[in-house]
């Protein structure tokens, strides 16, 4: 049984469902690395990616050729996870270990960014996350740079140990 929401299922764990989005936000905005997962003939692909989150839209950047740039031509709906703050919850009983974390995921639609400003723009995003330093991208390397928007259709959160 979907939820409304495109692609989610109701959280079975209501206790540790993240329902505000401000916290969501936070775990975006604190993450470094997404997974990016893909689907192509029914075969699951899943690649992390170095990206940026603006408030309304995730971006990452890529070589314009390899595999999850050709299943983005092909199938451009993806589903997506963060997770931060890992440890281990532990307990006298084996099985009764627990992870500690806060993730969300998401589900969207990928779409190449073409507008040279808007890619500039979330490269920017993107490396302002590692450094301080300003940088211009070389016209040859940003026509050779793939920049993918993700338009976020609905997203959870779940967190557990805090």
């Amino acid at each position: 049984m979907r939820d409304t929401a495109e692609g989610h299922r109701p959280m079975r764990r209501k206790d540790r469902e993240i329902t505000d989005r401000t916290e969501i936000n936070g775990i975006l905005d604190s993450a470094k690395v997404l997974h990016l997962a893909l689907s192509d003939d029914n075969m699951p692909f899943l690649v992390p990616v170095f990206y940026a989150y603006d408030g309304a839209a995730l971006y990452f950047h890529s070589a314009k050729a390899g595999t999850k740039i050709e299943i983005l031509k092909r199938n451009n709906r993806v589903c997506f996870e963060v997770s931060v703050d890992h440890g281990i919850i532990e307990n006298d009983v084996a099985c009764d270990f627990e992870a500690r974390h806060r993730t969300v995921i998401g589900f969207g639609t990928a779409e190449f960014v073409e507008d040279e400003a808007e890619k500039i723009k979330a490269l920017n995003m993107i490396v302002g996350r590692f450094t301080d330093k300003a940088f211009d991208y070389p016209q040859a390397n940003l026509k050779a740079t793939a920049v993918v928007r993700i338009a976020i259709a609905s997203i959870k959160g779940k967190k557990h140990g805090f």
